[in-house]
């Protein structure tokens, strides 16, 4: 079913460099949530859809083995195989989240493709979610310790609104539906500062979303179980739209909560049937949760593309939709919404 252009409204940079059959498969199996060892990640329906869809745009059969395709992979060099997926993926535009680099076992980052790169390798166009984290780090970053710190953060704030389209914020770090007090952001700004930015503090993260808010944003949030997460749905009614990123299996509770919540939206999730059953059609994104690897852009978007159209075909087909209507839920959950609340026609990108 063709669709209006299509956004990825969360992702991640893809690694430099060739990959060996370890490393690879390390990253595939983090990306379905587990660590590498706990059995082959190719022996999955990831696994298969890569081996399905990857392998030809690299001027291979489907179904290859792993081998064959790294080593093809190899032979083409990192960045020549990593344009042509990111081309093939059929994502016209790309929000990119780029505050969480792939991490090596020992916990070092392994470095991934800026923005600008991106968007240069896919050929298309890409836009910043501005991270709450790395806003309190610029804002760290200014030197002015704890007596400025909150005026540095208003300062980062605004300048990150300025460059991207949406903040996005690790939901788990947050405790308190309402703004904290003060004297209570000064002091977990002091503690976060002397420990080396390495602990969560959550009046810190709270008092970073409310100010995020007051930007008029969108504001994504990073969370497992979106549930907990409803007195503070309640308490920002009225204000910029928060975007719910839940991890399975909690894409349905998602879906409900931005059923009830005017200003709530959710990622449709990998099982589309689940979700369009629970929430208006315009109040669910698509996304590939991406990172590491481009094939992963490529798997996500065609299982997301055949579920829609098996889902919409036995719609049409059992007379519950037009074929009109059909395509206009694709264009919303595809882009369309997307483009409306991230404003991304009326902000610049980084093009390829």
């Amino acid at each position: 079913m063709h669709t209006s252009p299509l956004v990825d409204q969360h992702g991640h940079g893809v690694l430099h460099g060739d990959l060996g059959l370890g490393t690879f498969e390390r990253h595939l199996a983090a990306a379905l949530g587990g660590p590498a060892g706990t059995g082959s990640a190719y022996d999955t329906t990831t696994g298969l859809a890569l081996r399905r869809w990857c392998p030809p745009l690299l001027g291979l059969p489907p179904h290859c083995t792993a081998v064959r395709y790294l080593a093809r992979r190899r032979e083409l060099g990192a960045y020549a195989a990593s344009r042509a997926l990111l081309r093939g993926s059929g994502i016209h535009t790309y929000l990119v989240d780029p505050s969480i680099p792939g991490a090596d076992s020992d916990g070092t980052e392994e470095p991934v493709t800026a923005i600008g790169e991106l968007a240069s390798a896919a050929g298309t166009r890409a836009h910043e979610l501005a991270a709450l984290e790395a806003v309190a780090g610029e804002a760290a970053d200014r030197g002015g310790g704890v007596r400025t710190f909150a005026q540095d953060i208003a300062q980062a704030l605004h300048g990150a609104a300025r460059r991207a389209v949406a903040f996005v914020c690790d939901a788990a770090a947050l405790r308190e539906p309402g703004p904290p007090e003060p004297a209570e952001v000064r002091r977990a700004a002091g503690r976060w500062l002397a420990c080396g930015r390495r602990r969560s503090e959550p009046a810190l993260t709270g008092h970073l979303l409310w100010a995020a808010l007051a930007c008029g944003l969108p504001v994504q949030l990073r969370c497992a179980d979106p549930e907990p997460l409803v007195p503070l749905l309640r308490a920002t009614a009225g204000r910029a739209p928060l975007v719910l990123l839940p991890r399975r299996p909690h894409h349905e509770a998602a879906a409900r909560l931005a059923a009830a919540f005017p200003h709530v939206y959710a990622d449709v999730g990998p099982e589309p049937a689940v979700t369009l059953a629970r929430a208006p059609f315009g109040k669910l994104l698509f996304s590939t949760g991406a990172r590491a690897l481009p094939e992963l852009h490529v798997v996500r978007v065609r299982q997301y593309q055949r579920a829609m159209t098996r889902l919409l075909g036995e719609w049409i087909s059992q007379g519950d939709c037009s074929r009109e209507d059909a395509r206009r839920i694709a264009d919303r959950i595809s882009g369309g919404t997307a483009r409306r609340i991230y404003r991304l026609d009326e902000r610049p990108a980084q093009t390829g």
